[in-house]
């Protein structure tokens, strides 16, 4: 029987100074002025037309991810939180995260943030090696990416995730080291650390850059790995590392396949329907113009995940993490008795790639390194 998940808040901000080479998010260059007030009105909107789906439960947690959410102002995020918090309402402890580029203007609001309600940041830093950053298309150099941090602690935030990414052109084990050195320097209590991937529709996939060859994209993995322990960093999750257990609650909520709004341009959900027996994906219009242009009907589609696919969803996140899944965990959140799985699960363990401690699953060390393969069998 299904039962219903924690609930948080995905809200979608599109526009960015420039498209990076590498990104294949949702994103469109801003032209000269932001339409913050409209796009705000058409959140909040938004927001309204997916109440149906609260089903009694107050947010965990809310994420503003882009395109780069600091473009808009302090004041307009804590309308869209205001707004949340009176048509939904606030778990006591609530983490509220927004991306943020380091760039100089986005720093001066950072204060703005903070007091508007956010208390996480995510720093979109990618590198302190202003060569690496020049071939990334960054608009920012390493100057600026410890400036910008410095002015978030300095703002009120001792909650901060720091992103990184390896496996970047031409780039050399001790670089890639020395980018980890850096963020933990900064006082970085999370460090989301991930290899650059060439995806389709990016400027790289029609120009691919010369990346490190495999030998040496497993020298920094492995080299990365021993640096994030040794500066006190805890893996729990492919690409996630936190000091003083301070996961990020929003992701974790994703990979425990709880159940999340989306609004905004291209923002997507995911809803638990007990009453139903069905668990839907939902989706809002793409193009920010078009989003723009359903104010106050805004256009929904929402698909039902079916039953074949469930518990590939569900593994798909929660053997991301460290700690694995648990088979209450598995039935709640899918609605699935787990010995549907127990055939593929037993194989796993027999061939080395899944381990059991009580009731909970987690991947082996190998099963971790072949995650992609281990998923396939679901």
């Amino acid at each position: 029987m299904l039962k219903l998940p924690p609930l948080s808040l995905y809200v979608h901000i599109p526009w960015c100074v420039k498209k990076c080479p590498y990104c294949d998010f949702n994103s469109h260059v801003a032209k000269q002025t932001i339409p913050e007030t409209d796009y705000v009105n058409a959140l909040i909107e938004d927001l309204k037309a997916d109440l149906h789906w609260v089903q009694g439960r107050k947010l965990r947690s809310i994420f503003f991810g882009g395109g780069t959410p600091s473009l808009f102002s302090g004041a307009a995020i804590g309308t869209i939180l205001q707004a949340a918090e009176n048509l939904i309402g606030f778990e006591s402890d609530i983490e509220v995260t927004l991306e943020a580029n380091p760039g100089v203007a986005e720093q001066k609001k950072f204060a703005d943030f903070y007091s508007a309600g956010v208390n996480r940041l995510s720093v979109g830093v990618q590198s302190f090696n202003d060569n690496h950053l020049k071939r990334l298309g960054r608009i920012h150099g390493s100057s600026q990416a410890i400036s910008a941090i410095a002015m978030a602690q300095s703002a009120g935030f001792d909650n901060f995730n720091v992103d990184l990414m390896h496996g970047l052109p031409e780039q050399t084990v001790a670089e890639a080291e020395n980018d980890i050195i850096k963020a933990a320097d900064s006082g970085a209590i999370h460090i989301s650390w991930y290899q650059l991937t060439i995806e389709p529709n990016t400027e790289f996939f029609s120009r691919p850059p010369l990346l490190p060859i495999d030998d040496r994209l497993a020298d920094i993995q492995q080299a990365g790995m021993v640096m994030l322990n040794n500066k006190g960093y805890q893996q729990y999750e492919v690409s996630a590392f936190a000091q003083n257990a301070m996961q990020s609650h929003h992701n974790m909520n994703y990979w425990q396949f709880g159940d999340y709004l989306g609004v905004g341009a291209g923002a997507h959900g995911k809803i638990t329907l007990p009453t139903q027996n069905e668990i839907i994906r939902t989706a809002k219009t793409r193009q920010p113009d078009h989003y723009l242009a359903k104010l106050g009907s805004p256009e929904i589609l929402s698909k039902a995940i079916s039953l074949d696919e469930m518990a590939q969803e569900f593994m798909m996140n929660g053997l991301r993490l460290k700690q694995g899944v648990s088979r209450e965990y598995f039935t709640q959140r899918t609605g699935l008795d787990f010995h549907s799985v127990d055939k593929i699960v037993l194989r796993l363990q027999s061939q080395g790639l899944l381990e059991q401690d009580t009731d909970r699953y987690r991947t082996t060390p190998l099963g971790y390194q072949f995650l992609n393969s281990v998923l396939q069998n679901f």
